[in-house]
């Protein structure tokens, strides 16, 4: 067709210029019924999917706001079907003018981790042994057959009682999903108040130094705090797990109407009950049960807080995922029982930068992570096992005494 033809014939009509937008509109949609984030640039309105998140509406409001590119890719395998939830969520773009970073965070400790991750996946570091995992069962039904056997040879006396207890309380476990939604917000936001549940004690202990300080200065005294490094011999480790996690775990599968895990659930006291009536009736076989939950509290309690309750425990200070991570963790110095006795969270640092990398692995990455620690003058805490273990209750003490200062002269 010729120069006086119709110009537009056979076009497509162009595409609406996608929105963009500037951080400071970003970060006034942070509540519960209005929360944006972003993920590599681009803006994504969440108020509504939140809810229908499969990780939980807490662990992706707690980004709200934010930039959530690091903790996306830290919690998400499998990013192209990810990414097909995302299309109707999108809104539009960052400005082009604005950084990728809110609140200023550090974008060349960013961009040397996100390099860094691609290395380990390279390395294919993200990547299961199947033969670790098989064997790992194999070491938990050994035991179930070991505790077993004990009881029926040796008879239910106190010591092998004792004994099948201790078995057996290296072998249990809890609702799959209950610890996933619980344990993705500590990861997503490791001890920052109101954002890790973790640290949410129910007023029986103060952390950290803003708190005790908080607290002390509204002569706030639910509990002596400057005691609490004594009384938590008597309530941390002894009553998590019997009391405060057995309630949570059961009202959370019946409130959230996970029937899957509650039939596991079922299916697990069905076991227990149906091997140890036989031995020691229905009265003590629920002691026994509660005996062997009282054990694994003393073991969670330890393993777990060792890594964290020393660490910086504040407000939400705004950091990069990396920084962050490396001021509220540290790690336990590395040999064939740490490994195993901490179930390989001696790598608490590594499991918390990539928490989907499988725990056989976290060896393998801790050096690159070393060195980009000290590319940037972020200290990389490791300690031996005992000292880590006695530094729960110097931070303990010290916190309370700050506390006490605060109570008795602010």
């Amino acid at each position: 067709m010729g120069k006086g033809g119709n110009q537009g014939e056979g076009t497509t009509e162009r595409e609406a210029p996608i929105p963009t937008f500037r951080w400071e509109e970003i970060q006034k949609h942070s509540l519960r019924t209005d929360q944006w984030l972003v993920i590599d640039r681009k803006v994504y309105n969440i108020t509504e999917w939140a809810h229908r998140h499969p990780g939980g509406h807490r662990v992706i409001g707690h980004c709200a706001g934010e930039d959530a590119t690091d903790v996306f890719l830290a919690f998400h395998r499998n990013l192209d079907f990810v990414r097909k939830f995302m299309k109707p969520l999108l809104i539009g773009e960052l400005a082009p003018e604005e950084p990728s970073q809110d609140h200023s965070k550090n974008s060349q400790i960013t961009e040397d981790f996100r390099a860094l991750r691609k290395t380990a996946e390279d390395m294919n570091l993200f990547e299961s042994d199947h033969l670790f995992f098989l064997l790992s069962l194999a070491h938990i039904i050994v035991m179930e057959g070991i505790a077993w056997f004990t009881i029926s040879y040796f008879g239910s006396g106190w010591i092998p009682t004792v004994i099948t207890a201790f078995i057996l309380a290296t072998s249990q476990g809890a609702s799959a999903n209950w610890w996933n939604h619980r344990h993705f917000q500590h990861h997503a936001k490791p001890n920052i108040f109101h954002k890790d549940p973790d640290v949410n004690m129910l007023h029986v202990f103060v952390l950290g130094k803003w708190q005790p300080i908080e607290y002390g200065k509204k002569k706030l005294k639910y509990l002596p705090y400057n005691h609490q490094h004594e009384y938590f011999f008597l309530i941390g480790p002894p009553l998590l797990i019997p009391l405060y996690f057995q309630y949570q775990i059961i009202t959370s599968m019946i409130v959230h109407r996970d029937w899957v895990d509650l039939a596991w659930a079922i299916s697990y006291y069905a076991r227990f009950f149906i091997t140890y009536i036989p031995f020691y009736g229905v009265l003590g076989a629920i002691i026994f049960l509660n005996f062997i939950r009282f054990l694994e509290s003393h073991w969670f309690v330890w393993v777990t807080q060792m890594n964290h309750i020393v660490m910086e425990i504040d407000q939400e200070p705004y950091r990069d995922w990396f920084s962050s991570q490396l001021a509220a963790t540290c790690n336990v110095e590395q040999s064939f029982f740490n490994d195993w006795f901490s179930g390989h969270l001696n790598f608490q640092i590594e499991h918390h930068l990539f928490p989907t990398m499988p725990r056989h692995n976290l060896h393998k990455v801790a050096p690159l992570v070393r060195s980009l620690c000290a590319k940037h003058g972020i200290e990389y805490q490791q300690k031996p096992l005992l000292q880590a273990l006695q530094d729960i209750i110097r931070s303990l003490r010290q916190s309370g005494q700050l506390w006490l200062d605060a109570y008795l002269h602010k």
